[in-house]
């Protein structure tokens, strides 16, 4: 399989819709320009290709396994690993302060896409770091942030995000974890299950971000803290010394089988020392920073392994003989040439690129959030990556199951067989949905927290933000495109306003209606970004995009309008449907 990084798409996406001028004008970006942030793609192409990528067969065939000394992953995975920490590229985003390079959040995005579809089990660790990065950032005192952010933004040190625990799942508030005070410290008891990179050995140490209850909390989530609890050296003990945290055992899973899942055993003797991170009882709002950037990587992950799957697909359906021409009667001919393979290419390329332009724009609205001037305008912004952030981590990951059942189908049987690779793929994928949030839970919080709460407000302000740009002179003689994606924008609104009426009278009216919701808000977003890209104007040095790929992007985007588009009127029905209350069964008549 040979993955290549698109970068033809990430330079329109970063010359159009995300405009990296735009954000050079900004004070805090304001020393970079196009061709050191066309050289940072370069090299990282380069390294996803020839370095992650090779190695992605060689971390299935090899899993982390369990050894006297802990986890250990493949030599390979860890000389890879120290590649990737020497090239500067767990620092990329970072705050310069602290060793980062200070780059936009949707430059970095780009290149994590790139370690996603080159080597999703190998991605995970740095992904894991860059959350707890951005948490001690936020809510760690200068003291903290002085001892551990530098070996953490090199790489030196990895991040993990400690939340689940065997009796709790994903409702968080029945953590038992118990962190006790001993003086300026806690110790920390408890078991945390399902740990990502919960111990390895590819870096010295490894920073635990974890989610416990003090003595006399309150119930539920509101009596969460936050804590760090690092492997090795919790002051005042010295740096080398063990902390009372360890991995049990490691899950033998369905697919990324380099990733070490483990579970934790948090004390058991005195308890692992930790301190507190943030204020006491405010863990929850803490942990939230780590799992909303969490969910948007997760998010890039259905992209890159949707674009690495689509490739391995199309290199087969350009190469593979096998049919005859229903028009030319040439006998064999490459199956590109049937018209159910090419169906199922642009629906892979639909869905891979509209997620990608999605999950672009998040970033991008990450970057204004933190670095605009004008509060209003980082206002704007945060509430906008706020409301875009379960759509993407949803319509990315379950656009992912989809693509990479293609990929197979397209390699026919053999898809099914494990030397192609895509196999692998559709495994790998398929914990995208389930991990940072389900797919439900990531409905629930869409239409919980970005619909009903503001009551549609931001909504409101997106839906007059696309209707403004389909309207405009660019797309005066674009209509067989326009108008498909104004009707089912109208029909998005109606929803949306439906379920702002009526959840108040029908209380399962939200929880019934939030997945097609979520899903028909990503496709259509998803098909007005296609749209928008095609009909923007590229600037910098970009101006001139490859007329191969322009006509590419025509096409793409004219066969999601034609036949994705349609999807967000069963979306519709189902959330308009008369009778939306789907707990009148009973229990006992499933």
């Amino acid at each position: 399989m040979n993955y290549q990084p698109p970068l033809e798409d990430y330079r329109l996406l970063l010359t159009t819709i995300c405009s990296l001028d735009r954000l050079f004008a900004l004070p805090d970006f304001h020393e970079l320009d196009f061709p050191v942030t066309d050289a940072v793609l370069e090299e990282g192409s380069r390294f996803a290709r020839e370095v992650l990528a090779p190695l992605n067969p060689v971390g299935d065939r090899e899993p982390a396994r369990m050894t006297a000394e802990g986890v250990s992953l493949s030599p390979r995975f860890r000389e890879a690993y120290q590649g990737f920490v020497a090239g500067g590229w767990n620092a990329v985003s970072a705050d310069p302060r602290y060793g980062g390079q200070g780059l936009p959040e949707v430059v970095a995005a780009a290149l994590s896409e790139m370690w996603q579809g080159a080597n999703l089990s190998f991605a995970l660790c740095p992904l894991l770091t860059q959350g707890a990065i951005e948490t001690l950032l936020l809510c760690g005192s200068e003291e903290q942030k002085s001892r551990y952010l530098p070996r953490m933004v090199s790489g030196e040190w990895s991040g993990t995000m400690n939340l689940t625990e065997p009796q709790a799942g994903s409702d968080l508030g029945r953590i038992e974890s118990l962190a006790t005070p001993e003086g300026p410290h806690f110790r920390l008891q408890g078991q945390k299950i399902f740990i990502t990179y919960g111990e390895h050995d590819l870096t010295s140490n490894i920073v635990h971000m974890v989610l416990a209850r003090t003595p006399g909390a309150p119930a539920g989530t509101r009596g969460l803290t936050l804590f760090v609890v690092p492997r090795f050296g919790v002051p005042p003990d010295p740096p080398g010394t063990k902390n009372e945290v360890r991995a049990l055992s490691i899950e033998r899973k369905l697919g990324i089988h380099a990733s070490p899942t483990c579970v934790m055993q948090y004390g058991g003797g005195k308890g692992a020392r930790a301190e507190q991170i943030g204020e006491l009882h405010r863990g929850i709002e803490h942990m939230f920073i780590m799992m909303n950037r969490a969910r948007l990587a997760v998010g890039q992950q259905g992209v890159g392994i949707s674009e690495c799957a689509y490739q391995a697909a199309l290199d087969f359906a350009r190469t593979r003989l096998q049919g005859r021409d229903l028009v030319t009667g040439d006998d064999p001919v490459p199956i590109l040439s049937h018209p159910d393979v090419r169906r199922m290419l642009l629906t892979m390329a639909g869905l891979t690129e509209a997620a990608r332009a999605l999950s672009f724009w998040a970033f991008y609205s990450l970057d204004f959030s933190r670095h605009a001037a004008d509060p209003e305008v980082r206002d704007e912004h945060d509430r906008l990556m706020a409301f875009l952030t379960p759509v993407v981590k949803g319509f990315a990951t379950e656009s992912a199951q989809e693509v990479t059942s293609l990929a197979i189908q397209v390699h026919g049987g053999m898809g099914y067989v494990e030397e192609t690779g895509v196999a692998q793929l559709y495994r790998d994928a398929r914990i995208l949905t389930i991990y940072e949030g389900t797919s439900g839970i990531q409905a629930m919080d869409f239409v919980g927290r970005k619909i009903l709460k503001d009551r549609g407000q931001t909504f409101a302000a997106l839906d007059r933000r696309i209707r403004q740009s389909l309207a405009g002179e660019r797309f005066a003689t674009w209509g067989a495109l326009t108008q498909p994606l104004m009707d089912r924008l109208e029909r998005l609104r109606d929803c949306v306003e439906r379920v702002l009426r009526n959840t108040a009278s029908d209380p399962y009216l939200a929880g019934a209606a939030a997945y097609p919701l979520l899903m028909m808000t990503g496709t259509v977003l998803g098909g007005w970004l296609l749209l928008e890209t095609c009909a923007a104007r590229p600037a910098g040095p970009h101006a001139s995009i490859d007329v191969r790929w322009q006509k590419h992007k025509r096409g793409v985007a004219g066969f999601y309008i034609s036949s994705i588009l349609p999807r967000a009127d069963a979306y519709a029905a189902a959330i308009q449907a008369p009778d939306k209350n789907i707990m009148t069964m009973e229990s006992s008549e499933f």
